[in-house]
């Protein structure tokens, strides 16, 4: 049975040192209830950026104490199933995003959510890609705020983190703590604008304490491979990180020389793009499930 999160316990920090909202055990389901990124603060086209409090974007539900959770684990999140709101909004404006230099007033966007579609004008039906934006657990040091990623998660903006994903975070804290927000109903690599289609949601996930292994930044699974999200602040230094944190950890599972590892990370792997536009961006470096198959690499077999 699942256990519910509600919005009262919003945070705005992935902090270590919150208390929780919630404790479960490793292989208990949780349901989490979120805000939109701006804690639905936009009511209408005409909200107007003065209106808002900046001090409540990108709020996560949470935290959640996961109890087997200790520093030096893997945390395993299932996402089981994602759902959205009825209307989306966006954001443009000074400052904001890769073309805030372009606009000197604030403008919003309402994208009503009609079945698999956020409608964006009479001509154009955007088809849905329901996302999470904000996903993590407690950094090892001092709080980060909910707007930024880093090894812990965060605001990673990643379109692959959806309904039938799974991600494992490197445990720095006891409990882990686990919190969640900011989803989309839609959004590109990238996140130009600074926001994606903003919704409010719900998300069922499930969770497993992986002990014997440890990662340094997040790593996301689905039923197409696999991929190291890290940010940083280039792009270059990013990328980089996600190659080498990829052929560190399938190097061990193959019989292959490093160079010829490298070579087939260079046929076969995938440099993309997540978000450029946070206080630090973010980069993935996907290989294909094919690979891993080849290998009979299979993640985090105990030890």
């Amino acid at each position: 049975m699942s256990r519910n999160l509600t919005t009262t316990t919003a945070i705005y920090a992935f902090d270590k040192n919150t208390e929780p909202a919630m404790k479960v055990k490793s292989g208990e389901t949780v349901t989490i209830e979120t805000y939109d990124c701006f804690t639905n603060q936009i009511t209408s086209e005409h909200t107007k950026m003065t209106e808002l409090n900046w001090d409540q974007i990108n709020p996560a539900t949470g935290p959640i104490y996961i109890e087997e959770a200790e520093p030096g684990d893997i945390l395993k999140v299932k996402i089981d199933e994602l759902k959205i709101g009825e209307r989306g909004v966006m954001l443009t404006g000074k400052n904001q995003g890769v073309l805030g230099d372009y606009f000197d007033e604030f403008d919003v966007k309402i994208f009503p959510i009609e079945e698999d579609y956020a409608v964006f004008d009479e001509n154009l039906k955007i088809p849905l890609n329901r996302m999470i934006g904000v996903i993590g657990v407690a950094p090892e040091d001092e709080p980060v705020n909910c707007g930024t990623p880093g090894p812990h998660g965060g605001n990673m903006d990643t379109k692959l983190i959806t309904e039938g994903a799974t991600l494992y975070f490197p445990v720095s804290a006891p409990g882990a703590l686990f919190a969640t927000g900011d989803f989309h109903a839609a959004m590109g690599d990238g996140e130009i604008s600074v926001s994606g289609i903003e919704v409010p949601g719900e998300v069922t996930v499930t969770f497993e304490v992986i002990k014997q292994h440890t990662i340094s930044h997040p790593l996301l699974e689905n039923e197409d491979g696999i991929a190291f999200l890290v940010s940083a602040e280039t792009l270059d230094e990013a990328a980089k990180t996600a190659v080498r944190e990829m052929v560190d950890f399938l190097h061990p599972h193959t019989d292959l020389s490093l160079s010829h590892l490298t070579m087939l990370m260079s046929a076969a792997g995938q440099t993309q793009i997540s978000q450029i536009v946070d206080p630090l961006v973010t980069a993935r470096f996907f290989v294909p499930r094919y690979v891993l198959d080849a290998y009979g690499i299979q993640l985090f077999q105990q030890k």
